[in-house]
């Protein structure tokens, strides 16, 4: 045998995860990867497809739509208003959901998440929060009873003497005496104390075959041989010095620059004295390729606990299943088991940072759907009638009775002749200072007597009917404290977190929105008894109520609430698109509370129970 020489693949397994103490941090990561765990992980990433696919489709997942409060009516109107601007900004650059979707990356590559907390100058609030890259962080020793009082921070900790280490403390709302800290967290790892692994660490062995597998195939297509073929020399057996010289100089000729086509080499003494090449690759090769890739894609999907690789966009060899209740089951434990823990983890860690702003409230996810069934129009056909699909798509049912009064009025609707009758023109002089979503009110209170209550004095509102701009409503009323009038109107508005994919609207809708007209609650209310939507009422009547269910199934519209404020003197001869609007949070400092309304009316129907569908 000493005069075969064989050029094997190289063999490399996962580092072990390990935590050693290092003079002020502790360091995570041995062997190869000594302190360099994290970079470990994001080497894999970044080598294996697979892991990859599954990587951004769980992160993605975990992140959800957006975030949202919940029952957002029945909280504190004060401290919503301030949590949804910490929404809209949490930090100078990025929205709260850019962050999340950041930290959920992180979550789930690294098993951890970090986050740089920012104070105000005063300390009394979180003013800004910035994702932090659980690369860049080491924890520090912990004190004499276990608690990790800071963080080392690094750019490079590979190379810490060009990206020296420095320190910032940990999150402690006990001491602001640093402008900033750092929040470090993640989900329990067993056998570690101060790091956190992430759930498929067993599984990297197999994704470092699949890095294997791939970088195989690459230097074989790089390379003129490949480990497939044997040559024999039959010109003698060369000294050990010339046999090497002989094998560099083939892989110089005939395999790339990394000189990974690998092939055997044999010598004997054979007076033909001609090279024979031989293929002695199995007749099955690709056949054993496949159960490999198979194998190993399998196991890496059991370590993140994936039932389904149609859910993380990895191809099947059968494709798509057809059994959308076994992919649905599939999805559902998913979210369930695997992205809600993670979910529920990051919202306990916001919670801690809206609690410090005075602004701590119930917040969920917008849940993404991983699956949508596509449906042809002979599969809708076969559950669905030809009404029930146009409904689907945004149009009127065929099949609708329409009022004989409202075919004699052609082209100009009764929905026309509610916004020219009903409908305020909204000045370009107006000031719009905050517009609002509300719910909560009954339709049937007794405004006038409350309002009176406030007035000390009898107050004639007019009776509902036809209205016009200058006419009062039930909902307006007079301060408790600067007598100023205030009057509440409603603007048909567009819900912009749904996403219309079809591109259509109904009839109604584009009206509506095209109009921009301010509406009484009466007046909106009194719209539910006329054919202005024929058509999109329960089992496909003409009229419904407006107020509450808007442009009927699948609509994407609910009502805005304005106030606007006028002085008592001026209130019988200023228009109301003469005075400014303000939002409830300043109308009620000023001593006027403006009643709740039914909580359908600020809930678009596409996010009402079956969609606004009665059934």
């Amino acid at each position: 045998m000493e005069n075969i020489i064989s050029i094997n693949l190289s063999t490399t397994t996962a580092p072990v995860v390990s935590e050693s103490r290092s003079k002020h941090w502790v360091d995570y990561g041995t062997e190869d990867w000594a302190n360099l765990y994290p970079q470990f992980l994001i080497d894999l990433y970044y080598n294996s497809s697979t892991q990859a696919a599954i990587i951004n489709s769980t992160s993605e997942l975990i992140a959800g739509e957006n975030i949202v409060i919940e029952d957002e009516a029945e909280r504190d109107l004060e401290a919503v208003v301030k949590l949804k601007k910490f929404f809209n900004s949490a930090n100078g650059n990025e929205t709260l959901h850019e962050v999340i979707k950041k930290i959920s990356f992180d979550f789930k590559l690294q098993g951890a998440f970090a986050l740089n907390i920012v104070w105000s100058q005063d300390r009394t609030t979180i003013s800004e929060i910035y994702h932090i890259g659980v690369d860049k962080i080491r924890v520090e020793k912990p004190n004499e009873l276990g608690k990790v009082e800071g963080y080392y921070v690094s750019a490079d900790w590979s190379d810490t003497r060009k990206n020296k280490p420095y320190r910032v403390p940990a999150f402690n709302t006990n001491d602001r005496t640093s402008p900033n800290q750092i929040l470090y967290t993640g989900l329990y790892s067993p056998n570690m104390n101060a790091y956190h692994t992430p759930d498929y660490v067993a599984g990297n062995n197999w994704a470092l075959v699949d890095q294997r597998v791939a970088e195989f195939h690459l230097n074989n297509i790089s390379n003129g041989f490949t480990g497939s073929f044997m040559i024999n020399f039959a010109n003698g057996v060369p000294t050990q010095e010339e046999r090497f010289q002989i094998e560099s100089s083939l892989a110089a000729k005939f395999t790339g620059a990394d000189n990974a086509g690998k092939f055997i080499l044999t010598f004997s003494d054979d007076k033909t004295r001609t090279p024979d090449i031989t293929a002695i690759s199995p007749s099955d090769l690709d056949k054993q390729f496949l159960a490999l890739q198979e194998l190993l894609v399998q196991n890496i999907l059991s370590a993140h606990r994936i039932t389904s690789k149609t859910l993380m966009g990895i191809d099947s060899a059968n494709g798509f299943s057809s059994n959308a209740d076994e992919l649905n089951a599939a999805s559902n434990y998913f979210l369930n088991t695997v992205c809600k823990p993670y979910q529920a983890h990051i919202i306990r860690t916001l919670r801690k940072i809206f609690t410090v702003n005075n602004m701590d409230m119930p917040v969920m996810f917008e849940q993404l759907k991983p699956i949508t069934t596509k449906f042809t129009n002979q599969d809708l056909a076969g559950v669905l009638t030809s009404d029930e699909i146009r409904e689907e798509m945004g149009y009127a049912p065929l099949d609708v009775e329409v009022n004989e009064d409202f075919t004699k009025m052609s082209e100009y609707t009764a929905l026309d002749a509610f916004i020219d009758e009903c409908g305020e023109d909204m000045s370009e002089d107006w000031e719009l200072v905050e517009e609002e979503v509300v719910d909560g009110e009954h339709q049937d209170f007794d405004f006038e007597e409350t309002l009176n209550e406030i007035a000390g004095e009898k107050i004639e509102l007019a009776s509902t009917g036809r209205a016009i701009p200058s006419r009062k409503s039930e909902q307006d009323g007079i301060s408790k404290k600067t007598y100023d009038y205030f009057r509440v109107r409603y603007v048909y508005s567009n819900d912009n977190f749904l996403t219309n994919k079809s591109g259509t609207r109904r009839k109604f809708c584009q009206q509506m929105m095209g109009a921009n007209k301010l509406y009484r609650k009466e007046d909106i209310i009194n719209m539910g008894g006329k054919s202005v939507n024929p058509g999109f009422g329960r089992d496909g009547a003409n009229t419904y109520s407006i107020w509450l269910y808007k442009g009927g199934p699948q609509c994407f519209h609910f009502w805005s609430r304005r106030i606007f404020k006028t002085t008592i003197g001026e209130s019988k001869t200023t228009k109301i698109e003469d005075a400014d609007a303000i939002g409830y949070t300043k109308a009620k400092s000023e001593g006027f509370t403006a009643k709740k309304n039914d909580k359908l009316v600020a809930i678009p129907p596409r996010k009402m129970k079956n969609n606004g569908y009665y059934n």
